[in-house]
C-alpha cells in the first residue's frame, strides 16, 4: 500500500464531520509529521476540534524532516510548519500521497513532483470505493465548518 502523508486540515475536517475513520479504510496507516501533530495540539489548545492522534494506532508520528533544503527556502513562512514537512516527507518517502488542502501548498507539491490529493479526493475515493454514499452533505457541512473549496478548479459529481 501507497505511503500517505496528511496535513492538518484534511485530519482536522475528516474529524469534524465524524469521517476520520475513512483514512484507515482507504490508506491502511496515515504518516503525519511532527509538525502537523504540534499544530492539531495547536488548534486544540485554541478550542478546535481536533482529534487525539495518541487515540489512532493507524497515524504513524514521524520526526521534522529537515526543511533546509533549497525548495522550502524560498517558501518562507507564506506556508506553515506542517504543510512544509508534509512536502519534505512526501520528497524523503518513495511511493508517496500527500493530503494537502491550501491551494498553494498544493501547487508547490505538484512543482516537486509530489502525489497529492486533499479532503475532497478523500471523500471522491471514499464514494468511489463504497464507504460514503453521498459527497455534497458532506461539502455542505465542511463549507459551514470553514472549508475552503475552489468551484472554478473542482468539477465533482455529486
Amino acid at each position: 500500500m501507497r505511503n500517505v502523508i496528511s496535513n492538518t486540515s484534511p485530519i482536522q475536517y475528516l474529524y469534524q464531520t465524524n469521517l476520520i475513520e475513512l483514512l484507515p479504510q482507504l490508506y491502511g496507516s496515515i504518516i503525519l509529521p511532527q509538525g502537523v501533530v504540534l499544530e492539531l495540539e495547536d488548534g486544540k489548545n485554541l478550542g478546535v476540534a481536533v482529534p487525539k492522534i495518541e487515540n489512532y494506532s493507524w497515524f504513524q508520528i514521524y520526526p521534522s524532516p529537515d526543511l533546509n533544503l533549497t525548495e522550502f527556502s524560498k517558501m518562507g513562512d507564506i506556508l506553515g510548519r506542517g504543510e512544509k514537512e508534509v512536502m519534505a516527507l512526501g520528497l524523503e518517502i518513495s511511493d508517496s500521497l500527500a493530503i494537502i488542502d491550501d491551494g498553494l501548498a498544493r501547487s508547490y507539491a505538484r512543482d516537486l513532483g509530489i502525489k497529492i490529493t486533499g479532503t475532497v479526493g478523500v471523500l471522491l475515493k471514499a464514494k468511489q470505493t463504497g464507504y460514503l454514499d453521498l459527497i455534497k452533505p458532506v461539502l455542505e457541512e465542511l463549507i459551514i465548518l470553514g472549508f475552503y473549496l475552489d468551484k472554478t478548479t473542482h468539477t465533482i459529481s455529486l
